[in-house]
């Protein structure tokens, strides 16, 4: 087996064992409490930039299939967990862990103490780590960690989604709604839902202007989810601030965070974020619990929310806010991911107020 080192920023050190791609690898170090959904984690666009450790301990042990991946390549730029298996298994599965991230270039790193590390980023903060199959000393290798790029400021989401505007047609062509969506490095579980709800979905850049996206003549605009700081996009929020109130919107994730900012509310980072399929959120509106997927590092202050747009959902961990509502701007907001993947369904429902938005448009 091949030896790895993983160093933080701060000279925190592990060593274990590497699977997937050798070399050394950058990122902000990160944790995710999923049980399940590896593949759908490594594929989500909203983890570039990013070293993933999972908190459960076994991860690979079922294989991946192509139709799962929730983009058209691995994303994250390392993966870690407790135990990766040697062999997997299962019904349907067409490839292993190790297969996926050599494949993708991309590296693992196993059998260390994962439970003190992330107890360690949830006591100090998520930081900058490296990965390396090539560097032996600790030293040497956070010398290079606190050389590479930093999260805060970052503009990774203008290049973690489409290059090229493309159009999906509602599921079996019986269209009733136009959406347009904005890419910041959007899950394809997204796209799937609104088609499988009769919307017709063309998907445009993160760079895209208003002008270009209102002549696609859509009934909605859709905001996705994304990697990097909010406050490093300051052309995408001008943009929104040009569609609010023009068509409905609906924003998650990375897209729920830049409707903030266009708003006037601020955005401020996390100490270690929410990553998972299990955070609780409240509606405001009636006290329902609904159990989230989450990914973000980013949050808005709710204090910054102009008049009209009230708080809609709330964080039971620990009371960040998760979404709001502005019905005169015909505003719908929310920091999770509804669409799941790897994840609960509770906030399905979400995409049908969505539908009902458009549907009493003017």
């Amino acid at each position: 087996m091949t030896a790895g080192l993983l160093v933080l920023e701060d000279g925190t050190a592990h060593r274990g064992r590497a699977i997937g791609a050798p070399g050394t690898f950058f990122g902000e170090i990160v944790f995710n409490t999923s049980m399940t959904g590896f593949q759908e984690v490594l594929t989500d666009p909203s983890y570039r930039g990013q070293l993933v450790v999972m908190t459960s301990a076994h991860v690979g042990n079922y294989g991946g299939r192509r139709d799962e991946a929730e983009s058209g390549c691995v994303q994250a730029a390392g993966f870690l967990a407790r135990d990766f298996p040697e062999f997997w298994s299962g019904t349907g599965g067409e490839f292993g862990l190790a297969a996926l991230l050599a494949e993708s270039g991309v590296p693992g790193l196993y059998d260390f103490d994962t439970r003190s590390l992330v107890r360690h980023l949830r006591t100090r903060g998520v930081m900058r780590a490296g990965v390396s199959t090539e560097i032996r000393s600790a030293r040497e290798l956070r010398r290079l960690v606190r050389e590479s790029p930093v999260m805060e400021g970052s503009r990774l989401a203008l290049d973690a989604g489409t290059r090229e505007t493309w159009r999906s047609p509602a599921a079996g062509n019986a269209a009733r709604w136009r959406v347009a969506a904005i890419d910041y490095g959007m899950k394809s579980n997204l796209v799937r839902l609104m088609n499988s709800r009769a919307c017709d979905v063309a998907v445009f850049p993160a760079a895209a202007g208003a002008r270009e996206i209102l002549e696609s003549e859509p009934d909605g605009i859709f905001l996705s989810n994304g990697p990097g700081d909010p406050a490093g996009l300051p052309s995408c929020v001008e943009v929104i601030r040009e569609l609010l109130g023009v068509r409905p919107i609906f924003g998650v994730c990375l897209g729920h965070q830049l409707l903030g900012r266009a708003l006037g509310a601020p955005t401020f980072k996390l100490k270690f974020g929410h990553r998972g399929g299990n955070h609780p959120v409240q509606d405001s509106a009636d006290g329902r619990v609904a159990i989230t997927s989450q990914n973000h590092g980013f949050a808005v202050d709710p204090k910054g929310l102009p008049a009209g747009a009230a708080v809609s959902h709330v964080n039971l961990n620990d009371g960040t806010l998760e979404g709001f509502r502005d019905r005169e701007r015909r505003v719908l907001a929310v920091q999770f991911h509804p669409e799941g993947a790897p994840g609960p369904h509770d906030s399905w429902p979400l995409f049908d107020e969505f539908l009902g938005m458009m549907g009493s448009a003017p």
